[in-house]
């Protein structure tokens, strides 16, 4: 799946730059809807993030592609490889990238199995 997001000027640091901690809120949220569309069944939390580096630095104004492709289903978890480009123009630039991993939980927050449904309580 992929998303995009325009950096806005409240998305900047003091020095002009996108902050690393909100580029990581909408890493976390594009690939969290990737596997709710992929998975409506499950209530899945965010158990993991792997390495956090950071390639190039990011303006206000610059669209970032954000895609998450599904790398791994296990029991009660599945993980999401997710690389960020810039989103505009031949050879997008690599920003970003990462795997994510997410546990299908119950209302208790205990892990529950992919294949058992979930229900609003």
């Amino acid at each position: 799946m992929k998303t995009h997001r325009l950096v806005l000027p409240g998305d900047l640091n003091q020095f002009g730059f996108l902050f690393g901690g909100r580029l990581l809120a909408w890493v976390d949220e594009a690939s969290w809807i990737a596997a709710s569309l992929q998975f409506p069944q499950c209530r899945f939390v965010t158990v993991a993030m792997d390495e956090v580096v950071f390639r190039h630095s990011v303006r206000e104004g610059t669209i970032l592609e954000i895609e998450s492709i599904l790398e791994k289903t296990g029991r009660t978890s599945v993980t999401y490889d997710v690389l960020v480009r810039k989103g505009r123009g031949e050879g997008q630039e690599r920003i970003f990238s990462t795997r994510v991993s997410f546990v299908n939980v119950d209302s208790e927050g205990e892990k529950l199995a992919l294949n058992q449904s979930t229900r609003e309580e």
